[in-house]
């Protein structure tokens, strides 16, 4: 087959929609459900990406996508108690697969929920079983374990998204598309990321660790099929909060900085103890958290709405309870897709506990930039790589 018809474009007005190509047959194929436009605009990026953090990293390889942006991606490193519990993995059978996924998805629940996932390898039982209980509208894998298939077939009344595309295929060199009439014609962006991107360290720092030098490829990576302007944050064998799409570079490094935040702040004594009632929905529970780590909590013992969500009415999380607990937040690396032009950038990162960094370099505020990683003692390698994506 080398053409699917859709049933509209980006929304409901823009018809006719298609995908195809002009030779040969389409790369994957749809085992159920009837994908979007959208839903394969966030498929295809999300595989490419999983497939490249595979290469790189040797382990079983996750994304959850939205709107052509990853929310996050992760390996398939093992779970301790404390992040089985902030991605409600207690009860879950955890593969490496499976485990990849729970990272994935629990970066930024908040901006998962109804996420597109992508998987590097066989969607096993274990994986299927976790999309099963989850908010999504589909998956991406290369196969499917049989079993596995069928729990996703049974998904939102039979029309959940399930496509299989070939891990050998490649694309052609050059891609195309057309704005307004006029076609645009580039090379494919075929850059391998690995460490040897890593090794024009610029700073008085010069040590960068294994495990720090993986989250930067990880960082990297996933900047590669993230909107830019683009900043990630990643710890652990994960990206834990990703700013895309921003005008500035600022604001990227403080909305990923604030995703990054609110992940550790999840781990604190005070949010793991909620005492929240029973059977209440994990969604439910993440955006409950959200609030009560934000700044509307007031708001809900205000209005009473606390006894929808606890058995009891929990404390305010302060200001200075939340100062002290991100006091201990560290070893986080940080890649931008482009130069950091000034050192505002760095002041925030530290802040969300930022020891190393990956950035292209070539900004004329350079010598700012590393000044600044001085002061804080941060590792910073010079990659020479731009990763911009549109």
């Amino acid at each position: 087959m080398n053409e699917l018809e859709l049933k509209y474009g980006c929304n409901p007005n823009q018809k006719p929609a298609r995908v195809f190509v002009e030779h040969g047959e389409l790369p994957f194929r749809v085992l159920n459900g009837k994908p979007g436009y959208i839903n394969l605009c966030d498929a295809l990026n999300g595989f490419q990406l999983v497939k490249e953090l595979k290469a790189a990293s040797g382990l079983p390889s996750a994304a959850s996508f939205k709107h052509v942006s990853p929310a996050g991606a992760a390996v398939g490193l093992p779970l301790d108690d404390t992040l089985k519990q902030i991605y409600h993995a207690q009860n879950e059978t955890l593969t490496p697969l499976s485990s990849a996924y729970a990272r994935a998805r629990g970066a930024d629940r908040m901006s998962s929920y109804g996420d597109f996932a992508a998987l590097s390898d066989k969607c096993d039982v274990a994986t299927a079983t976790m999309l099963a209980t989850l908010v999504s509208d589909g998956v991406i894998a290369p196969s499917y374990e049989p079993e596995a298939l069928q729990i996703l077939k049974k998904k939102r009344k039979g029309t959940y998204a399930v496509i299989e595309i070939d891990e050998n295929y490649e694309a052609t060199g050059t891609e195309r598309r057309e704005i307004f009439g006029v076609t645009f014609e580039q090379g494919r962006n075929t850059v391998k990321i690995d460490d040897s991107l890593l090794t024009n360290i610029v700073t008085k720092n010069k040590t960068l660790p294994e495990e720090a030098k993986l989250d930067l490829l990880i960082a990297l990576i996933t900047l590669k099929y993230t909107q830019s302007n683009s900043v990630a944050y990643a710890k652990g064998g994960q990206v834990i909060g990703v700013g895309a799409g921003q005008q500035s570079r600022i604001h990227c490094t403080r909305l990923a900085g604030q995703k990054a935040d609110n992940w550790y702040l999840r781990q604190s004594p005070k949010v793991l103890g909620l005492p929240f009632i029973a059977g209440l929905k994990p969604a439910d529970k993440d955006n409950a958290i959200d609030v009560y780590i934000g700044e509307e909590y007031d708001d809900i013992l205000r209005d009473g709405e606390w006894q929808r969500l606890f058995t009891a009415k929990p404390g305010v999380f302060t200001h200075e309870e939340k100062r002290e607990w991100l006091a201990t937040f560290t070893g986080v690396s940080v890649g931008s897709d482009a130069f950091f032009p000034f050192g505002d950038n760095i002041e925030r990162a530290r802040k969300s506990g930022v020891c190393y960094i990956a950035e292209p370099g070539g900004s004329i505020r350079d010598d700012n930039v590393i000044e600044t990683c001085d002061k804080y003692g941060i590792a910073m390698a010079f990659t020479g790589l731009r990763l911009f994506h549109h």
